[in-house]
């Protein structure tokens, strides 16, 4: 069994109770920690090259935000007692490609946060945690 567990992050408290429950359970059984943040995005847009191409710097410029608001300060953070943490910032459908980064890493278990949204969005599309919990193939943790 692989000796890498994944943690998905939102940038919600729940999120972040889950980032931390996780680098605990790493540190305890001298696991690599891999934190990711998936920025939703769909690559169904029907796009002109020019709006392709301002797209594309947005994204960038994303991921660049995310990194610097919320991957490294809590990297920085987690990093006091486990030495081997990796955070990665992805574009993407959040459970899908957390189930693609988990299959490509090897990983033995994910971790995520119940936000608790509620409303007719959650009924119709369902949750990260939900879809998580049905569709991957490895355990999946959530965190209140």
């Amino acid at each position: 069994m692989s000796n890498i567990l994944l943690v998905g992050i939102d940038g919600s408290e729940p999120g972040e109770r889950a980032a931390e429950f996780a680098a605990n359970v790493a540190q305890a059984q001298g696991a690599k920690l891999l934190i990711a943040y998936v920025i939703e995005w769909s690559p169904y847009s029907f796009s002109t090259a020019e709006e392709n191409e301002v797209r594309h710097k947005r994204r960038e410029e994303e991921i660049e935000t995310a990194n610097s608001k919320l991957m490294e300060p809590l990297l920085n953070r987690l990093k006091s007692g486990n030495n081997d943490i990796e955070g990665l910032v992805l574009h993407g459908h959040p459970a899908k490609t957390l189930n693609y980064i988990a299959k490509d890493r090897g990983a033995s278990q994910i971790f995520v946060g119940r936000t608790g949204g509620s409303g007719i969005s959650r009924l119709l599309f369902g949750s990260v945690a939900s879809n998580l919990v049905q569709t991957a193939k490895i355990p999946v943790t959530v965190i209140p």
